[in-house]
């Protein structure tokens, strides 16, 4: 066997299906659907969207197709940028040893804009041309992509055939009929970009055409026939509507599995998507069935994947339906630990507070550090530390309310020692007494927890335009000036509290400049800039520590100006304009609003 074959082997060995064996009568001519995930297998397991879609198109007999997994398997190569295979074999999914590329669809998510080029690396590893152009329907899969990282799809309009937006448990089953469809007809392949393009929620990019302005940005966009769509929407639907495994992990290893018990946010922050999802909360009773059946299979870690988790009305009996597994495992000599999402501060009650100590070994879920100890952390994210900046950001949660969470984790809790705490930095209308103000909150919040041993982690974070946000349009800071920012509010929090305190009891973490580079361009950019991640992937050039002189190069090489990225963006038109839903209303005022700030400064 190859060693793609034993490795593959040994997966299946150890997964564990959550959930009743999937049919396995298939017809004659279904669809073949492989969702490639640029992550290890372990990880893949906990990407819950395209792994709901997965088991949602095993699941429906009404569907004439069925899905695989492909990841990122350990006895891949490194060449460069590239992943390849041992021994030049053929990339094959988990399932089975049929190539990929003769798959009849694959679909990719992409979490972050900065990590766009990973579609690249996914497409060359299972050998299917990049570009769409160089795709012939029927011949090569129909390539998908979604998730988060695309909220600006144009950088990758090249290259992907369809983008989903929004939920996709109906636009893709819509799409795999019509592809099922076509495909059985004597229409022209090209047609089918046209058919895809009417279907609710699928934006083709080749179905649309751009006016590109000179140095970045679009002056005009057209669509390319008379049936496709001005707009199109993200799709988001009701409760009813989604499939059940999009509120827990359908797979596990053995090691680990998760539950999201809501969707959205009560909140709408103008520079966050959680709130452009209405909020939804899964029905208590299929958690706690999910949560009986790991027991049943001793799962020794459960994840709730809720940043918000505080919101979810049943916590309470989710909680202590774990610490009943908990306490039954234990009795056998069996660990079981959680790992819960962070939480509001203004939602943080004696009665979480209670129940999440209760849990015993328990911590708030952050995965940008790795610390050998997750337990007694409580994540917040005050956002900044001037309460006029949260106001003006629409953020409900000003330093009072953060401090009554910290009197309350002081008199409730005998476990929490350390609060990680979220702040932006460089965001418009922020002063730099704004900034430093975030280490004189760090050393409030220490000093309020009250314990000898309380620890504070501040996780600072450059603040970027989400596209989809009332925030898309405002000006960017250069990410060149963030080191700075972050140097003066270290020196600061050191001075406050001196040399030994700050080793002891605080870290500043960042790190981030060399990777926003490319995410500023890739946030606002048209679709020239994919053509620059392409030039960038295939140089071998480091794109997870670009260098600000590479990025700009590359730029240039495509008559791009990096400057006109970082602009506030105050044409009528984006780049992803045919996917803007967002008030413009709510951006004039927002704009306004932090305009007045600064020049009253």
């Amino acid at each position: 066997m190859s060693q793609l074959d034993l490795e593959t082997a040994e997966i299946r060995s150890r997964e564990i299906m959550l959930g009743k064996p999937y049919p396995t009568t298939r017809g004659d001519d279904d669809l073949r659907m492989v969702f490639l995930f640029p992550y290890g297998h372990t990880y893949s397991l906990m990407c819950n969207g395209p792994m709901s879609l997965y088991d949602l198109v095993n699941r429906d007999t009404t569907l004439p197709a069925y899905a695989e997994r492909a990841v990122q398997y350990d006895c891949l190569l490194h060449d460069g940028n590239r992943l390849v295979t041992p021994a030049g074999e053929p990339y094959r999914s988990i399932e089975s040893a049929i190539a990929v590329n003769e798959a009849d669809i694959v679909g990719v998510s992409v979490t972050n804009a900065g990590d766009l080029h990973s579609v690249f690396r996914l497409l060359d590893l299972a050998g299917i041309p990049r570009q769409t152009a160089d795709r012939t329907p029927g011949v090569h899969p129909l390539v998908i992509g979604g998730q988060g990282g695309l909220a600006n799809p144009e950088v990758l309009a090249d290259y992907l055939d369809v983008v989903a937006l929004g939920e996709a448990e109906k636009s893709l089953p819509d799409l795999i009929r019509t592809v099922h469809t076509h495909r059985a007809s004597d229409k022209p392949a090209a047609l089918l970009h046209e058919e895809l393009a009417r279907i609710p929620g699928l934006y083709v990019p080749s179905m649309y055409e751009c006016d590109l302005a000179a140095g970045g940005g679009v002056s005009a966009v057209r669509p390319r026939g008379l049936m496709v769509p001005d707009m199109v929407c993200a799709q988001w639907l009701t409760l009813a509507e989604l499939h059940v495994a999009h509120f827990y992990y359908p797979i596990t290893d053995g090691t680990a599995a998760g539950v999201i018990p809501l969707l959205g946010c009560r909140h709408a922050c103008d520079f966050c998507t959680l709130g452009v999802p209405p909020f939804r909360e899964a029905p208590l009773e299929a958690l706690l069935a999910y949560i009986d059946h790991l027991e049943e299979l001793g799962v020794p870690q459960i994840i709730i994947s809720a940043p918000t988790f505080t919101q979810y009305r049943h916590r309470e009996q989710l909680l202590q339906r774990i610490r009943t597994y908990r306490d039954r495992a234990a009795d056998r000599g069996i660990k079981v630990s959680t790992i819960i999402g962070s939480v509001r501060a203004d939602e943080m009650t004696p009665a979480y507070l209670r129940d999440v100590n209760e849990l015993g070994d328990f911590g708030h879920l952050f995965t940008e550090l790795s610390l050998t100890q997750a337990r007694g952390i409580i994540t917040i994210a005050p956002e900044f530390a001037d309460a006029e900046l949260v106001a003006l950001y629409g953020k409900t949660m000003p330093p009072e309310r953060v401090d009554r969470a910290i009197d309350r984790c002081r008199e409730t809790s005998d476990v929490i020692n350390t609060i990680m705490l979220y702040f932006i930095i460089g965001a418009p209308g922020e002063r730099r007494e704004d900034r430093l103000a975030i280490a004189d909150r760090a050393r409030e919040i220490r000093e309020r927890l009250g314990r000898p041993d309380a620890s504070v982690i501040v996780k600072l974070h450059q603040f970027m335009p989400e596209p989809g946000t009332p925030a898309q349009r405002l000006p960017m800071t250069d990410p060149a000036l963030i080191d700075g920012y972050v140097q003066e509010i270290t020196d600061r929090l050191r001075g406050l509290v001196g040399q030994e305190a700050f080793d002891q009891n605080y870290r500043v973490r960042y790190g981030e400049t060399n990777r926003l580079y490319l995410e500023a361009v890739c946030l606002r950019g048209d679709r020239r800039v994919g053509h620059v991640l392409e030039d960038l992937y295939d140089s071998g050039a480091d794109l997870a520590a670009l260098s600000r002189e590479d990025l700009l190069d590359a730029l240039a090489a495509h008559k791009l100006d990096f400057e006109r990225h970082l602009r506030h963006f105050d044409e009528p038109v984006l780049p992803w304009h045919t996917v803007n839903e967002v008030d413009p209303y709510k951006e004039q005022e927002l704009a306004a609003a932090l305009e007045k700030r600064v020049a009253t400064a």
